[in-house]
């Protein structure tokens, strides 16, 4: 089965990232998983990421972004998470201002995992604990970390 966990290892977890703008956001992540994952181009990427914001932001407000994408190129679902060094204008819906941004890329075919992925996603995400022990990390190790332990207590909820 394709959890979170199993798609975002540690080096995908980007702390400290530099963003200016939501383009140079999205950009530095598909310059960064295209140099990760050979099958991957970086423009295809970065096009795909841009045209679903274009649908709409994937700014969900508290700071949150999880910009998403299809590609025909990727073979399984791929995941990164960056806090930025500063927060961007994301054309959120609340208009606030984004410092944590978790990308999902998955194969054009996965509809239900693409979907259930992204919806554990919000749901971690919307969790005030979280974003707060997501902001509070102090290193690229312990933002994983956060971040892991807060997938797995999502998963521990959700199966009952």
């Amino acid at each position: 089965m394709i959890t979170l966990e199993t798609i975002l290892p540690p080096e995908r977890t980007l702390f400290e990232v530099t963003g200016g703008s939501k383009k140079r956001v999205l950009e530095f992540f598909s310059t960064f998983i295209a140099q990760n994952t050979p099958s991957l181009d970086s423009q295809e990427v970065f096009s795909r990421l841009i045209g679903r914001e274009r649908l709409g932001s994937t700014g969900i407000g508290n700071g949150v972004a999880i910009p998403h994408a299809r590609s025909p190129h990727c073979k399984s679902p791929l995941a990164g998470f960056m806090r930025l060094e500063d927060a961007i204008d994301f054309d959120a819906i609340d208009g606030e201002a984004v410092d944590l941004v978790f990308v999902l890329l998955v194969p054009e075919e996965a509809d239900d995992a693409h979907l259930s992925l992204l919806a554990e996603v919000a749901g971690i995400m919307s969790q005030a604990s979280v974003r707060q022990a997501l902001r509070q990390a102090e290193s690229q190790r312990a933002l994983y970390q956060a971040l892991i332990e807060a997938i797995r207590h999502h998963r521990d909820v959700e199966d009952g």
